[in-house]
């Protein structure tokens, strides 16, 4: 396996990772309390999708749209197998001896799925939104200014995404009001985090330059936003980078 493929398995999976666990662990509510008077209210997926926006801005330098709209398709997939999936695990009935009772696993896990349907719906409008406005920027800076494309396309994408999963998985359940405060909170938490993962951001950067190699980086980067993605092959991995 060469190096370029390699990389893209790895980031993918942690993608990956990140996503499902953002998925499914949504369904809880967390509140970080400023003062008696200041407290902020989020869903527990606030907590992996950091790790998301830095995956997304890697694959999309080194892999380009094709690479980055490929994950998020895998991702969507991966995303409904995992509903799919957890469908079944309720419809089997727990053992007498479990320590989880059905009762428990659904209240836990049932409300998670219209948390995934409404992710899922938020996820593929927001990672597509973060592909275009990243390129966007990209080309229009020739290049320069990682963080401001990485920044950028965060900022926009997670607006859309913020707003639209808490009024598809919990409009019912809570008011409008309360939704558009916890909607707002979450994405001034992802405003803030875009902003203060910039050095991990350029970290994650240096390490993929360095595993990959000077030349390597720089052709897979060249060929990523030039349309013409590098293809994952050996014909592309130089004996030098191996």
């Amino acid at each position: 396996m060469n190096k370029p493929l390699r990389l893209f398995t790895i980031l993918s999976s942690i993608f990956l990772t990140a996503l499902l666990l953002a998925e499914i662990t949504g369904g809880k509510l967390i509140k970080f309390e400023l003062s008696a008077n200041l407290a902020f209210t989020m869903t527990m997926g606030v907590i992996p999708f950091p790790v998301t926006f830095i995956i997304t801005d890697i694959i999309n330098e080194y892999y380009g749209r094709r690479g980055m709209r490929f994950v998020t398709f895998v991702g969507m997939g991966m995303v409904l197998f995992a509903l799919l999936l957890l469908q079944i695990d309720m419809a089997v009935p727990a053992a007498a001896i479990s320590p989880v009772t059905d009762e428990a696993f659904t209240m836990v896990f049932g409300f998670s799925a219209r948390i995934i349907v409404g992710s899922l719906i938020a996820y593929m409008i927001g990672q597509l939104v973060d592909i275009s406005v990243f390129h966007f920027i990209r080309a229009r800076t020739g290049g320069k200014y990682l963080w401001l494309r990485a920044t950028g396309s965060t900022v926009v994408s997670q607006l859309i995404d913020s707003f639209v999963v808490l009024f598809i998985a919990f409009l019912g359940p809570l008011t409008v009001s309360q939704i558009l405060v916890i909607g707002t909170t979450n994405y001034l938490y992802k405003f803030i985090i875009a902003i203060l993962i910039t050095p991990f951001l350029y970290l994650a950067h240096s390490l993929v330059d360095r595993y990959l190699g000077k030349n390597l980086a720089a052709a897979m980067t060249e060929d990523a936003h030039r349309g013409a993605a590098l293809e994952l092959t050996e014909e592309h991995d130089p004996p030098s980078s191996r």
